[in-house]
């Protein structure tokens, strides 16, 4: 060809993926690590089961009422007036926050009503209330 740059048209026969499998090893090597060592404190409670239950909705802060009326946020004791400052101050920092509430099954109906009317009276819009799944038996057939 005249005035063209002459260039040897070779296939790319394969691609060569060891580089990306090295780095995708790699990384799941380091999330495995740090994942042992991100720790939240809890609070054991009994939680009431369900046989329709979904999954447990991850929020931001957690608010737990065990069985012996003891409140507690994000792992912290409080009592109802710092629960109300803490719930204000989580809204402050995200409009958006969630809250996951917890209470232990043996907890009167009113109490745990109470504490969802301080999380969203404080506003916190959209709570999830956290069972446990019960497991239902198999189908005879």
């Amino acid at each position: 060809m005249a005035g063209g740059s002459q260039q040897d048209d070779e296939e790319i026969t394969g691609i060569n993926v060891t580089p990306l499998v090295d780095i995708v090893l790699v990384l799941l090597i380091i999330f495995m690590v740090t994942a042992n060592f991100i720790v939240r404190e809890t609070v054991e409670v009994d939680l009431p089961r369900a046989a329709n239950g979904g999954e447990t909705v991850q929020g931001l802060v957690n608010v737990v009422l065990d069985k012996e009326g003891k409140l507690y946020f994000d792992g912290a004791p409080v009592s109802e007036a710092e629960l109300s400052t803490k719930v204000s101050e989580a809204v402050a920092k995200d409009k958006d926050t969630r809250a996951i509430i917890s209470a232990d099954q043996s907890i009167a109906y009113g109490q745990v009503m109470r504490l969802i009317d301080t999380v969203k009276g404080h506003g916190i819009a959209k709570f999830a209330l956290n069972i446990e799944k019960d497991v239902a038996p198999a189908p005879r057939g």
